[in-house]
């Protein structure tokens, strides 16, 4: 953004040199270090002359200019309210020392500073910036009215388009501003990040590469491509890409230095999270969300919330990630005011104007529908999506239970057969709604296996109650018999006696329908004797004699 740009406000005439001939070796000129952007040889230059007692007029604005732009904003700060305190001091000063209390994060000090200063283009801009910083919609238009069509302005509010999510607007502005003038180089990895931002990883890496072919070793820029290698491929490229970067590190890359840790963080499927990431939480924004997605993967729900909690979301991805956490810990407390939460926070992003076309916003209107239960309207907007998804076990998860929700437990059991994480396999909510397909598609031998291969739980003993009873709706008798006969013997209560006598009936009606094969009866009976019910007798009775009139060995 063009705070950064921010120059002492001094004239040309400031800009003299002593033109007294030196003996020896030529010291260079400061308007020539300037030129060069060589920053660090100027504040030598200006720390030399102040040394010796040859200083230049304003010194201390100049050394304040090169130390704001090479990122040491607590010197820049030094010079500038050392420059406050003298006598005669250029009231312009108070522009620059406002800029530099911006870059530090301290918003109130820089409104101050700068409502202290003469009005200019520089100020206007800076206030500009606060406004947004502080939410005051009346004074950001304010501020707004006062830019003009000149470059500074422009990029000023390309910058703010930027940070309200306005990414198409910035760009439009960039575009122009290179048509004009395609020597603004710099101004390619701006529209590049905007194009990134819209999921365009594509079309971001052919912008950033005009920048990169002429300065192939921007710190920014490469990061820039790293991160569009980890959307378009995956950590490893991604992380290959940086690799350059850090072997040929230098005191010019130290300001990106924790901005390459947290990446690698991200790039390595959250490897080392705990150690880079809480110092960052409040020096990079993304830190925070990092975090936060590091805590849900781990299944630590409240470490997630408590980290979020809060947060005032600004952004479509703050708003998402405060809707998953909020839903995740609805779930698992089953409280319904933070389902509610989440589901207001899918809409309003789903919802939004520059979100409700994008793939992001699809899956947010997608997950406020599924908790609202609307599941005919969730299979619309993942369809929407559903080939950029082919492989990704979350996104058939929850695309399979939609189906099945819907009645479409063939389709739905296909591709819950997709998923590949242990994890998810494992999960009970896996678990009952495969089971329940394989029911419903009259597979009831393979949903009995699943409670096979499971531990002794309380989960196993839903699974068995659903496969018992949903067994018998589907007149499946003899798998609802031994799910009933293994309920009535880990909990004697009526209701699974019942369920069971009820099976083992049916079971028999389908024998005598010839539906059945006659070699059932022998385990049904065995069944029943497992019950000390007054009602068996009778029924093995029945059953005994028809065997044996029909000649069925038991």
């Amino acid at each position: 953004m063009m705070l950064s740009r921010a120059k002492p406000a001094v004239g040309g005439d400031l800009l003299h040199t002593d033109k007294r001939k030196k003996k020896g070796r030529k010291i260079p000129k400061l308007e020539e270090l300037l030129s060069q952007r060589d920053f660090t040889g100027a504040i030598t230059l200006l720390e030399f002359k102040r040394h010796v007692g040859e200083q230049e007029e304003d010194t201390n604005l100049w050394i304040g200019y090169c130390a704001f732009h090479l990122g040491d904003y607590k010197r820049a700060l030094e010079e500038y309210e050392n420059a406050t305190k003298e006598e005669n001091c250029n009231p312009e000063v108070w522009v620059n020392l406002a800029c530099t209390y911006f870059f530090l994060g301290m918003y109130k000090q820089a409104e101050v500073a700068g409502f202290k200063a003469p009005k200019s283009r520089l100020q206007n801009r800076l206030l500009f910036h606060l406004a947004h910083k502080f939410n005051d919609e009346k004074k950001l238009m304010n501020f707004h009215q006062n830019l003009q069509d000149i470059i500074e302005d422009q990029l000023s509010l390309a910058s703010i388009h930027y940070m309200r999510s306005h990414y198409q607007e910035a760009i439009d502005i960039y575009r122009r501003i290179l048509l004009d003038d395609r020597g603004y180089l710099a101004l390619n990895v701006y529209v590049a990040l905007c194009y990134y931002k819209l999921d365009y990883y594509d079309v971001s890496q052919e912008v950033l590469a005009i920048y990169l072919q002429q300065i192939p070793d921007s710190t920014i820029a490469l990061n820039l491509k790293a991160c569009n290698h980890f959307r378009l491929y995956n950590g490893k490229a991604a992380e290959a890409e940086l690799k350059s970067l850090m072997d040929n590190a230098s005191s010019s890359f130290e300001f990106a230095k924790e901005l390459i840790r947290h990446n690698l963080v991200v790039f390595r499927g959250g490897e080392g999270a705990l150690q880079v990431l809480p110092p960052l939480v409040d020096v990079i924004p993304e830190a925070r969300l990092n975090l936060v997605i590091y805590y849900l993967r781990q299944d630590d729900v409240h470490e997630a919330y408590n980290l979020i909690k809060d947060l005032e979301p600004t952004t479509p991805q703050e708003y998402i990630l405060k809707g998953v956490v909020n839903a995740a810990l609805g779930q698992e407390m089953g409280s319904r005011d933070h389902m509610k939460i989440a589901q207001q926070f899918f809409q309003l992003v789903g919802g939004s104007a520059s979100e409700c076309d994008t793939v992001p916003g699809r899956q947010c209107m997608a997950s406020c529908f599924f908790l609202l239960k609307q599941f005919d309207d969730v299979l619309i907007y993942l369809n929407s999506f559903k080939s950029y998804f082919y492989n990704d076990d979350i996104f058939n998860f929850n695309y399979a239970q939609a189906k099945a929700a819907t009645g479409n437990t063939s389709e739905a059991e296909e591709v819950f057969l997709l998923i590949q994480s242990e994890k998810m396999k494992n999960d009970y909510i896996y678990l009952s709604w495969l089971a329940r397909c394989y029911i419903l598609n009259k597979k009831p031998r393979l949903a009995w296996e699943l409670y096979l291969k499971m531990e002794t739980s309380a989960e196993s003993f839903s699974l068995l109650q659903l496969l018992a009873n949903d067994c018998y709706k589907m007149g499946q008798f003899y798998y609802s018999a031994k799910a009933f006969d293994v309920l009535e013997r880990l909990d004697p209560n009526p209701e699974y006696w019942e369920g069971k006598r009820g099976a083992c009936v049916g079971i028999f009606q389908m024998i005598l329908a010839g539906r059945e094969p006659k070699e059932t009866l022998r385990e049904v009976l065995h069944l029943l004797r497992s019950t000390g019910n007054t009602q068996v007798e009778y029924i093995i009775r029945i059953m005994k004699k028809w065997a044996k009139e029909n000649r069925v060995p038991i």
